[in-house]
């Protein structure tokens, strides 16, 4: 068996839950088969399993507008995916970046195609701002790979549910396999000098965050909520890559805003932490927040439970699958009228709703190690990349027959 992977992100081009998704599976599927990966970027690594090949292009020639610019470039790089010959058993997609590849693959190769779904461009709107009218080409796009694809995967049920809801797909073709962490590397990790690195005063528990500036993680609804935080509470805020000018102005106003009203330290880290001191991070925290208004999984919370973090989290998608409320951390509805899931959010509510979770484990440090404890035991028991490279090689094995 040899699975060949689609993906834009991998290694050391990482910026999201999905690439963290490819690099670990391919690592734990290579102990199982052989893996090929095909990502964007300059990524060249050959004679070992995984073999990785990065594909670039130079943009500099593009007339086209600039929010096309990573669509148009999804597509060449797709293009170039599929001049080299493929000769894997299966072709397993990640994100719509991948999928025209994927679709190039099955019609010209006969190649069988898995497509994992980490999020659903229908349920993300939002991401008009950054793409413009390219982002109805990727709702387009994402509709016909899902439904050419031989399985899809979803990473929750909730994802499951939402994806038999969008598109004419099977139900037995939809499969959930979640996403999963390596407890051996993300385990409590203590080291101060890390935290004074980044201006975090250790001697002060903090809430802390961990993500990219988008709608989609609702960073600026958790800095409106520290207004109603505790006098006194750090608040940590390792966010960057904003995805439009908007929102980072947005994010920059909210921040100015919150240092003006709140007695405690905030703490904003724009640059992109290595994976070693997001750990430290994690562990010192006495609180991890998730703000997310739309998040099929939610990998980052099971990093922070594995360094034994209670999170308060939305009580949206695959999270309400993570996090066991009242045992973990807890789950914060979303304060949404009901005609929409998105564009109707009442902000002030919500934000009210999130400093009040917050502000309850923040004020009892017992009951955060004890979630902490039992956090870190439910990721070991359920979360495990070996047992999710297994469902899926059996994925493979099915639909290769």
């Amino acid at each position: 068996m040899k699975t060949l992977l689609l993906s834009n992100e991998y290694p050391p081009h990482v910026y999201g839950g999905a690439g963290i998704h490819v690099q670990y599976l391919a690592r734990e599927l290579a102990k199982l088969c052989e893996v090929e990966v095909r990502c964007f970027g300059d990524q060249l690594e050959t004679g070992c399993n995984p073999a990785v090949t990065g594909t670039s292009i130079d943009t500099s020639g593009y007339t086209a507008p600039k929010p096309l610019h990573s669509v148009f470039g999804a597509l060449q790089r797709c293009l170039d995916f599929n001049t080299r010959s493929i000769d894997a058993d299966v072709v397993h997609l990640h994100t719509w970046y991948s999928h025209f590849g994927g679709i190039l693959a099955k019609l010209n190769y006969g190649a069988p195609l898995v497509l994992t779904v980490h999020s659903l461009e229908p349920l993300r709107p939002w991401k008009r701002e950054q793409l413009g009218g390219g982002y109805d080409f990727t709702v387009w796009l994402e509709k016909t790979a899902i439904e050419l694809a031989d399985a899809i995967v979803a990473v929750s049920h909730e994802t499951r549910h939402d994806i038999l809801r969008l598109f004419d797909v099977a139900p037995s073709k939809v499969h959930v396999i979640y996403n999963g962490i390596d407890p051996n590397e993300y385990t409590p990790t203590f080291d101060e000098t890390a935290l004074r690195k980044h201006g975090i005063d250790p001697e002060v528990p903090f809430v802390l965050f961990v993500g990219r500036i988008t709608r989609q993680k609702g960073i600026v609804h958790l800095v409106n909520a520290i207004r109603h935080l505790d006098p006194g509470t750090q608040v940590v805020l390792c966010a960057g890559a904003p995805d439009t000018p908007e929102i980072k102005a947005e994010m920059e106003a909210a921040v100015a805003a919150a240092r003006f009203g709140h007695s405690g330290p905030i703490v904003w880290v724009e640059e992109m932490i290595p994976t070693d001191e997001k750990i430290v991070l994690y562990s010192h925290a006495r609180v991890f927040c998730t703000p997310s208004i739309y998040e099929p999984f939610g990998i980052i919370n099971l990093e922070a439970m594995a360094c034994e973090t209670p999170v308060v989290g939305s009580a949206v998608g695959g999270m309400k699958e993570i996090i066991l409320p009242g045992e973990t951390g807890l789950l914060i509805p979303l304060a949404q009228q009901p005609e929409s899931p998105f564009e109707a959010i009442h902000p002030e509510v919500y934000a009210h709703d999130l400093a009040t979770g917050i502000n309850t484990l923040m004020r009892d440090p017992d009951l955060c190690a004890t979630m902490g404890k039992a956090g870190r035991a439910r990721v070991l028991e359920t979360f495990s990349w070996a047992e999710i490279a297994r469902e899926t090689l059996a994925l493979y094995e099915k639909i290769a027959k």
